[in-house]
């Protein structure tokens, strides 16, 4: 995704409308050491640094398990402790399974969801008093988000969607009145994907010129291109064990590859029964499975190396940037046809990818009990595919995947992030 010659004018221009460097706070509701909004979260942090930017984060953090972040000094964080302190239950995940323990936003009673907005009013109000900073960075378009435009009206604001808030406010309708009106009135809304800012003009009713599409990215100098060994084929998925990430289906299809020449990877950890269920399915199969628990990025990148094929059977998707690390790293993909996969893969071989066909789903992440059968059987041709063409065609090449990943560094997704607080800072959103 290549910065327009808009972009590249605001960023220029941001010298003479606002001073330099900037103070940002960003808020983030749930842990930054987890997660693609985390790691997202970390990135901004990174980038805005070296460019001189001065930066404060606020999240949500289990009391017992406070992360260190090598993107920001712990002095320069503010948190809201669950099980602890501040609020006496786990972090309500934006996803309702999360990789580490958590609530269920929707099953949250009226007496959570008080001292969940008060504890965060608190924090967020302390934050912008010690910090006063130029602009808020938050994250999701949800209850923190309208938290902190509610009770900071004045000070400049943007809000990056990762999706999961749009299924939160899908499936929560007893919460939409809390967070529409307020997640309306942030200046600009910073979205991974023209079909992700499509729902949020749906379902918020956000004005399309006030969405800007900055994309996500990843790091180019850990995710690259490695050599594959012949045999066996190390098929890999990466991500949370969970249902709405369609791991149970990859499982049940694998009971028909019995046969064939492979070793099946999954990168990632879970939490309560899906995980539970994910392991059982793993432990009936006949192929060689292993369970790599939830790794740093640095070994998910040697793993991505080793792998042939990388497999995301998710059934709800916002911009999935860990197809661009497998596509980096040389992995063929097989993934369900969603928007933002198919809109991420659009220029990429058919050789190189397969996507799979979902079915009217249940719900907004499972499907009906009757297409379990058919998309177990679609799921494991799938995999017979690609490991016929891995097994009789050469990996993709590092100069093919660079050419088809080279415009979603981090460096290109903070440029047009810096473009939007441009926008606001100079032109008053």
């Amino acid at each position: 995704m290549a910065i327009s010659f808009y972009e590249t004018i605001s960023i220029l221009t941001s010298w003479v409308f606002f001073p330099l460097p900037l103070k940002i706070l960003h808020i983030l509701s749930q842990r930054p050491d987890a997660t693609g909004s985390g790691f997202f979260v970390q990135n901004m942090l990174r980038q805005s640094a070296a460019r001189g930017h001065e930066n404060y984060l606020l999240c949500g953090v289990p009391a017992g398990d406070i992360p260190v972040l090598d993107c920001i000094d712990r002095d320069r964080c503010s948190f809201v402790l669950f099980d602890g302190p501040d609020l006496a239950f786990p972090i309500p995940g934006m996803s309702d399974a999360m990789p580490y323990p958590s609530s269920v936003f929707g099953m949250l009673t009226e007496k959570q969801l008080l001292a969940y907005e008060q504890v965060f009013s608190e924090k967020i109000r302390h934050a912008a008093t010690e910090f006063a900073p130029d602009i808020i960075h938050s994250h999701h378009l949800w209850l923190v988000t309208a938290i902190t435009r509610r009770i900071l009206p004045d000070i400049p604001m943007v809000a990056s969607c990762h999706s999961t808030d749009l299924r939160q406010f899908m499936q929560c309708g007893h919460l939409r009145s809390q967070v529409y009106e307020d997640c309306r009135k942030v200046e600009r809304v910073l979205a991974l994907s023209r079909d992700q800012s499509r729902m949020i003009q749906s379902l918020y009713q956000i004005d399309g010129r006030r969405i800007d599409i900055v994309g996500g990215g990843f790091n180019r100098e850990l995710f690259d291109w490695g050599p594959k060994e012949a045999t066996p084929i190390h098929l890999l998925y990466a991500g949370k064990l969970s249902f709405a990430k369609g791991v149970d289906w990859l499982l049940r299809a694998c009971r028909h590859i019995a046969g064939l020449p492979v070793h099946l990877h999954l990168a990632g950890s879970g939490a309560g029964h899906e995980a539970e269920v994910c392991r059982a399915l793993a432990a009936e199969l006949e192929i060689p499975v292993q369970f790599h628990g939830n790794l740093p990025q640095a070994q998910l990148a040697v793993l991505m190396r080793a792998a042939h094929i990388f497999i995301l059977p998710s059934f709800y998707e916002g911009f999935p940037l860990v197809l661009l690390e497998a596509l980096a790293s040389g992995c063929r993909i097989i993934t369900t046809r969603l928007p933002g996969g198919c809109e991420l893969l659009e220029n990429v071989r058919s050789d190189l990818v397969q996507f799979i066909n979902l079915p009217p789903l249940q719900t907004v992440d499972r499907p009906f009990p009757d297409d379990w059968q058919s998309l177990e059987e679609q799921l494991a041709d799938a995999i017979r595919h690609m490991v016929d063409l891995a097994q009789k065609t050469p990996a993709p090449t590092a100069a093919e995947t660079n050419g088809l990943t080279v415009f979603h560094t981090w460096e290109g997704v903070f440029s047009r992030v810096m473009a939007a607080y441009s926008h606001v800072l100079s032109r008053g959103g």
